[in-house]
């Protein structure tokens, strides 16, 4: 029997060029951005265990760890302080834009190093309060929203006038975006910082390896009551359309290949700005995991998630897998 011609595909995608052009968009150097973990043990590289091939470091190393990835073609990364003072924790995350703590420094140094990488910052005070939330707490154990917001308004104020190019709030407390873009404003730089909003972050169990890098698990309860319940779809959709409203640059959903509708969804809804996905500590492991099972191989796993991240509707990628990416060539071909 004829095939009808309308029902002939095989040839479009016959060879591997015409394969990439079956995608909306291919990943590029551009879309990457690479979590950094830094402490305030200037010397500091430490490999943590749950996270394959990842470091927490000190901001001597920084430096002659990123050259050879800028030079591979690193754009942007993303810092993450992991404080580790006695001294640095306390129930309301003071020290989180201290001047000599661990995200300013290394701000300053990776802006002296190369003055080109674009240098977002993670805002929360988790990795900086004595109870491991992400926020100031009430006697009752409920996070004080408006205390919170305060904090973290005068955490992300700090690290854009250390020179921070991206303040990305994570801590989920409720008009936060709004608060930080009015602080942004009152010091001069509402038009030179971007604001990515965590807009959709969702609770789960695949930040376990995140937490083991930066120190930051609750002391006591768990993250539900302010981090998205995974199947709150419509919480989500709310959630985006009200940070785009208080002035989000970009929108983030977190973790990424869980909710690949998520991000579909925040395609939808922020048409005229960029999405970025998380693929968070959990996602990369398990990777790591099944492929050194011999389920699959890495890259081959590592790729095809990128792509369904993509197909989704974001254009930013967070990533650990940036190293690898860069540093063997995976774009290259």
């Amino acid at each position: 029997m004829a095939v009808e011609l309308s029902s002939i595909l095989h040839g479009g995608f016959a060879h591997p060029l015409s394969r990439k052009w079956q995608a909306e968009r291919q990943l590029t150097k551009e879309m990457l951005m690479y979590p950094l973990f830094i402490t305030d043990c200037p010397d500091e590289e430490t490999l943590v265990s749950s996270l394959p091939g990842q470091y927490r470091r000190g901001i001597n190393k920084l430096v002659p760890f990123l050259t050879s990835l800028v030079e591979r073609g690193l754009k942007s990364v993303i810092l993450f302080g992991v404080p580790l003072a006695p001294t640095a924790k306390d129930p309301v995350g003071s020290q989180s834009c201290a001047p000599h703590g661990p995200v300013i420094q290394g701000i300053q140094t990776l802006k002296s190093a190369f003055p080109g990488l674009f240098i977002a910052c993670d805002v929360c005070l988790c990795e900086y309060t004595s109870h491991g939330h992400c926020g100031v707490i009430r006697p009752d154990g409920r996070l004080d929203n408006a205390l919170s917001v305060q904090r973290i308004k005068e955490t992300a104020i700090g690290y854009a006038i250390a020179g921070a190019d991206c303040v990305a709030p994570s801590d989920m407390n409720d008009g936060r975006i709004r608060a930080i873009k009015e602080g942004l404003r009152e010091v001069g730089l509402e038009n030179k910082v971007l604001l990515m909003s965590y807009a959709a972050k969702f609770a789960g169990n695949l930040y376990g390896p995140f937490r083991d890098a930066a120190g930051s698990a609750p002391s006591f309860g768990d993250r539900k009551c302010y981090q998205l319940p995974p199947s709150g779809k419509g919480l989500a959709r709310r959630a985006i359309l009200r940070d785009l409203n208080e002035g989000a640059d970009v929108i983030m959903v977190k973790p990424a290949s869980a909710y690949l509708d998520v991000i579909a969804d925040a395609k939808e809804l922020a048409r005229n700005v960029p999405i970025a996905a998380y693929q968070v500590s959990g996602e990369y492991a398990m990777i790591h995991a099944a492929a050194k099972a011999g389920v699959f191989d890495l890259k081959a796993m590592a790729m095809e998630t990128f792509e369904g991240i993509l197909r989704a509707g974001a254009t930013i990628v967070i990533s650990y897998f940036t190293e690898q990416v860069l540093l063997e060539g995976w774009l290259d071909n």
